[in-house]
């Protein structure tokens, strides 16, 4: 039996807009349950990709979980998960039929879904093989029908259709927390711009140090305020050039001489969403974080003093400006210099510098 008109407008676009509720679903399976006279409609979705294993459940009607403890019974789910993983995707089941040959498991069974109430089941797994795993089910207090099987079978499609958009949608979230997160670490910030230089997006690291270090507030859909009229025609003419060539390599352009901030520019991706845009990533001055000495101890096995020592010569200082900062006296100082350079393998302090700049130490 094929989805009617009504069943595309009462199930399928819920399904599809049911990535969005919370809790998920929720429209759909309720609206599908009420479609059934369902007394449970579950969906028992399991993430398996790159970004780890989850399991969730979602579901509409009685809570067969709860039911089940306080009716002192096994959970139906974690009882019947050799029977489920078993499902030849996209082929509706009753779990019932699986255990019709051993007369022990089936009488075991129906006294199971006996003390929930019901009397029958069906349950469709649907999968893409690479990322998720789930199963639709349906269970009611009397029996089901082929209608509730063909209903079943013809939503499996797009249930899986929902669900992968929902594995790609969470995958995007995580790549773009961890590009964020990493960009904040090694205190590098972004914005973008259109083509008349108005800001179309930034993060949130750069609007902090914007507004507390250049006075202004940055706003989406306004040029970026606080620069003179030598830095604006700078800017103007490095996005022109890289419009009309967005192949050529990126241009540096100075935004700001006090606090000073540098901005590497490059046309956005052709694939991207926003190809016409400017990204500009800058770099945010901080302080080198207070445990960076302790994680360059760490990693190559120093004593604390000599990684401290190391840190404050990356942070600009003199041997002896360092001595003075860290309470030793100059010849202390040389000499944890000396070792230090023999421990890391750098000859002096440029490659010490360099080594340090290069370490996990001057991550946030």
């Amino acid at each position: 039996m094929a989805l009617t008109s009504t069943d595309e407008t009462d199930l399928i676009l819920p399904l599809f807009t049911g990535t969005h509720e919370n809790p998920r679903f929720a429209t759909f399976l309720e609206r599908l349950r009420r479609r059934t006279d369902a007394n449970h409609i579950g969906l028992i979705n399991h993430t398996h990709d790159w970004t780890g294993a989850r399991k969730s459940i979602y579901f509409a009607g009685e809570d067969l979980s709860r039911r089940a403890a306080e009716t002192n019974s096994p959970d139906p789910f974690e009882t019947d998960r050799a029977l489920f993983e078993q499902l030849r995707p996209n082929r509706v089941y009753s779990l019932s039929e699986l255990v019709e040959h051993d007369p022990v498991a089936r009488a075991a069974r129906a006294r199971r879904m006996a003390n929930l109430g019901l009397a029958d089941e069906r349950v469709v797994r649907i999968t893409d093989g690479d990322s998720f795993t789930a199963w639709l089910m349906l269970a009611r207090a009397k029996p089901c029908s082929a209608a509730d099987s063909a209903l079943l079978s013809n939503l499996a499609p797009y249930v899986g259709i929902a669900l992968g958009n929902l594995v790609a949608a969470e995958r995007d979230r995580l790549l773009a927390r961890i590009n964020a997160l990493s960009l904040a670490r090694a205190g590098r910030g972004w914005m973008t711009f259109d083509l008349d230089q108005r800001l179309t997006a930034i993060d949130p690291e750069t609007v902090t140090y914007w507004e507390a270090h250049c006075g202004t507030e940055p706003r989406i859909g306004e040029r970026l305020r606080g620069l003179d009229q030598g830095t604006d025609r700078e800017l103007a003419a490095a996005m022109a050039d890289l419009v009309d060539d967005p192949g050529r390599a990126a241009r540096a352009v100075l935004l700001r001489r006090v606090p000073r901030m540098e901005a590497l520019l490059m046309a956005m991706d052709a694939g991207s969403e926003y190809p016409g845009d400017i990204l500009a990533l800058v770099p945010l001055p901080r302080e080198l974080p207070a445990d960076g000495a302790a994680r360059l101890a760490q990693v190559h096995d120093l004593p604390p003093r000599e990684a401290e020592l190391a840190m404050e010569l990356a942070g600009g200082h003199s041997i002896a400006e360092s001595a003075e900062r860290m309470g030793l006296t100059l010849e202390t100082a040389r000499n944890y210099s000396k070792r230090l350079y023999a421990k890391l393998g750098v000859r002096g302090q440029a490659e010490l510098v360099r080594l340090v700049y290069e370490s996990t130490a001057v991550l946030a």
